[in-house]
């Protein structure tokens, strides 16, 4: 039943099914299979209550907010005050890659859309400035990750949903590892711009005074955040009711920098369609999916196969984030997180580990399966960008970053008050 189940989900992604349309597909060839009863019946029940649920709706109202930002023109000027004040660096505009992929992370809560916007912006500048194209690539496609690390985030949101966990206490949890991880990607930057000088491209400088003035365009995304956090531990707003905040804060700074107009609006408006529409339908399928290997007791017989091995905490630890990282290199982020939270967390849950501790951990596994070949959908995202040429330095250049990943889950599993420790204070 789990091998039936595993291989069938391993063929349909392979022929290259949509993820969305193979986890469904998945669920409706199960249900005869090895239920005894018509479980697609309750479909619409199911999707009913999947889209009915008020936390959810910060998912649109997040890629709402992102998409005012990037067609207002602030990631350009973010990005031109990052260079500024991050270009002296070893690797010159590579760490504002990283620092813009930061703060706008800060904003729009999507790792797609953080690499997508600040990609477009920096891919221009290798041929410019001479960087060494794999490590400039690979900074943009890890940069990007820090979207669903760095609150607010929409991958929060959805483990929240499933897990019966605190939003902003992930929220909390996810702020200190999001600013860790962003200074061991800087970090990666220097080191191999030290040990190969070339790689780093022509030097940029910039006088005092002009990024004293370049701060004014890091003033709307820093507000938007604290709009839209600040808001949430003032207890003045819920994350859903928080999101709508920071979508009217936007749309305030687009109208104040005089870019509001109905063209801009429409195709704000038109992304967020579209990028909602995908990311329901893979909720939708996974929690179908999820209702069909639950009630056929194939969640049952995963779960017990897994605690039947009697593995200790650190060695079911190991297991799944080998597990994770494995799944990652063939499935997408959300479809990954909807289908294995429901069986992982229960097991970790039981053997101690704090769920705002999984989760988190959970989350930078996500990160890593999102640079990771084949199906990395932040390396098809910088790869589009270039317009030319193959995936292959798109994929050499986010190693190393994986690296960085890995490494802070072994900082986190020693330290795990990295995590814990600014939820512990709004207790």
């Amino acid at each position: 039943m789990i091998a039936t189940t595993l291989v069938l989900l391993l063929v349909l992604i392979g022929i290259s099914i949509p993820v969305g349309a193979a986890l469904g597909v998945l669920g409706l060839i199960l249900d005869p299979l090895y239920s005894m009863l018509p479980l697609t019946r309750g479909l619409g029940e199911i999707a009913w209550s999947t889209n009915n649920d008020f936390l959810t709706v910060a998912i649109p109202l997040f890629i709402l907010l992102g998409e005012i930002l990037l067609r207002a023109g602030f990631a350009e000027r973010m990005y031109s005050a990052m260079s500024l004040w991050l270009a002296w660096l070893p690797g010159g505009l590579m760490h504002a890659n990283i620092g813009a992929s930061a703060l706008f992370a800060a904003t729009s809560g999507s790792s797609v859309a953080t690499a997508a916007t600040v990609g477009t912006v920096a891919v221009p500048q290798i041929k410019r400035h001479g960087y060494n194209e794999p490590l400039f690539l690979g900074s943009l496609a890890a940069g990007g990750t820090l979207g669903i690390l760095i609150p607010p985030s929409i991958n929060m949101v959805l483990y929240g949903v499933l897990t019966n966990t605190s939003v902003p206490k992930l929220y909390l949890a996810g702020i200190l590892p999001g600013l860790l991880l962003t200074l061991l990607f800087m970090l990666i930057i220097i080191c191999g711009c030290l040990a190969v000088p070339a790689w780093g491209g022509k030097r940029i400088t910039g006088a005092w005074r002009e990024r004293l003035i370049s701060l004014k365009h890091l003033g709307p995304p820093l507000g938007i955040f604290l709009l839209v956090v600040g808001s949430i531990y003032a207890g003045v707003a819920t994350p859903t009711e928080a999101a709508a905040l920071g979508v009217l804060g936007a749309l305030i700074l687009a109208a104040c920098f005089r870019k509001l107009t109905f063209p801009m609006l429409g195709e704000a408006i038109e992304g967020t369609m579209k990028s909602t529409a995908m990311i329901m339908l893979i909720i939708l399928a996974a929690a179908f999916l999820n209702f069909v290997m639950s009630a056929a007791g194939i969640t049952d017989a995963i779960t017990g196969s897994i605690t039947g091995l009697g593995l200790s905490p650190l060695q079911m630890l190991f297991v799944i984030i080998i597990f994770y990282l494995v799944l990652g290199c063939f499935m997408e982020s959300l479809s990954m997180m909807i289908t294995t939270i429901p069986i992982v967390t229960p097991i970790m849950f039981q053997l101690g580990y704090d769920p705002i501790w999984v989760g988190v951990l959970i989350i930078i596994l996500v990160e890593a399966a999102l640079i990771t070949p084949p199906v990395g959908l932040n390396l098809f995202v910088v790869h589009s960008l270039r317009k030319s040429g193959n995936m292959a330095p798109v994929i050499k250049g986010s190693l190393p970053f994986v690296g960085a990943m890995a490494l802070l889950i072994l900082l986190l599993a020693v330290f795990p008050s990295i995590v814990l420790y600014l939820p512990s204070l709004s207790n």
